[in-house]
C-alpha cells in the first residue's frame, strides 16, 4: 500500500498538470484567434464601429428591409464578439469621413448614398447598371471588363470588400456588402461570418474584394453562396473603355 500511494500522488499531480497545461494552451489559442479577428475587423476591445444601412424604399421613413435587418444582426454579433460597440445609422445621415472607426456598409449604391460614395472613391473598377430601361443588363455589375447580370431568384451577385484608404496601416477598414438585391447583402454578411478566419489568414489586414454568387435564393434564401473570384486588383482600377462585351448568366 505504501508503494502504491506515491504512484497515486504522482498520477494525480500529472493529471492536474496536464489539465492546467491544456487549459493554458486553449486559452492562448482563443486569445490569439480573438486578436486576429480584432485586427481583421479593425475592432480592438471597446472600439466604436458604424453600421450603415439603406432605408427600405417601400416602407416607412425609418424602416429597413428585413434581409438588411438580418444582415445588421449578424454584423452586430461579430462586433460584439470582438468586444467592441456598434452604432446603426441610415445611409443618408452618415455624414463623416472614414478611417477613424470601422464601418460596415450594407446596400446597393442605387439606394445607398454612402455605398455610392465609397465605390466611387475606393472601387472605381466597379459599376452598377441603374438604368430602369436597361433591359437584361438592368442591375448588372460591371467589374473591369466583365459583366454579371441579375437573374432574380436564380443567379444574383454581391461584392464583399474590406478596404482601407491610402497606405495608413492604422486606419480602420471599411467593409462593403453591395448586392444586386437585399437578400444578397445578407448572403455576404453570412459568408463573412463563416469565413472571416480563413480570410484573415490569407489576406491579413490588406484590402480585399470578393465577388460572390448567390444561387437559387428563391429556394435556398441567402445560404448557398459561391466564390466567383477575388477581384481586388481589377475592382480598384478604373473601368476600361470601350464597354465590355463579356456577360455572365446562369447556365
Amino acid at each position: 500500500m505504501t508503494d502504491v500511494l506515491p504512484l497515486l500522488v504522482l498520477g494525480t499531480v500529472a493529471a492536474a498538470g496536464g489539465t492546467a497545461l491544456g487549459w493554458t494552451v486553449r486559452t492562448q489559442l482563443s486569445r490569439r484567434r480573438l486578436r486576429r479577428k480584432q485586427a481583421f475587423f479593425g475592432l480592438p476591445e471597446h472600439a466604436e464601429s458604424l453600421l450603415v444601412v439603406s432605408r427600405d424604399p417601400g416602407g416607412a421613413d425609418l424602416s429597413v428591409n428585413r434581409f438588411d435587418m438580418s444582415a445588421l444582426l449578424e454584423l452586430a454579433a461579430l462586433v460584439q464578439e470582438c468586444g467592441a460597440h456598434a452604432q446603426v445609422v441610415a445611409h443618408d445621415t452618415a455624414l463623416q469621413g472614414f478611417g477613424e472607426r470601422t464601418e460596415l456598409c450594407i446596400g446597393n449604391p442605387t439606394v445607398n448614398r454612402r455605398m455610392a460614395a465609397h465605390m466611387a472613391s475606393l472601387l472605381p473598377g466597379v459599376r452598377v447598371n441603374a438604368d430602369p430601361d436597361g433591359g437584361p443588363d438592368r442591375g448588372a455589375f460591371q467589374v473591369g471588363s466583365e459583366r454579371y447580370r441579375l437573374e432574380t431568384g436564380r443567379t444574383e451577385y454581391v461584392l464583399l470588400a474590406r478596404l482601407t484608404a491610402g497606405q495608413d496601416r492604422k486606419a480602420r477598414p471599411v467593409f462593403l456588402f453591395c448586392g444586386q438585391r437585399a437578400i444578397t447583402n445578407q448572403a455576404a454578411t453570412r459568408y463573412l461570418a463563416r469565413h472571416h478566419e480563413r480570410l484573415a489568414r490569407k489576406h491579413g489586414t490588406d484590402s480585399l474584394v470578393l465577388l460572390l454568387k448567390v444561387v437559387n435564393s428563391q429556394a435556398y434564401g441567402p445560404d448557398v453562396v459561391e466564390l466567383v473570384a477575388d477581384v481586388t486588383r481589377v475592382a480598384q482600377e478604373p473601368v476600361p473603355t470601350p464597354a465590355p462585351r463579356t456577360s455572365h448568366r446562369a447556365s
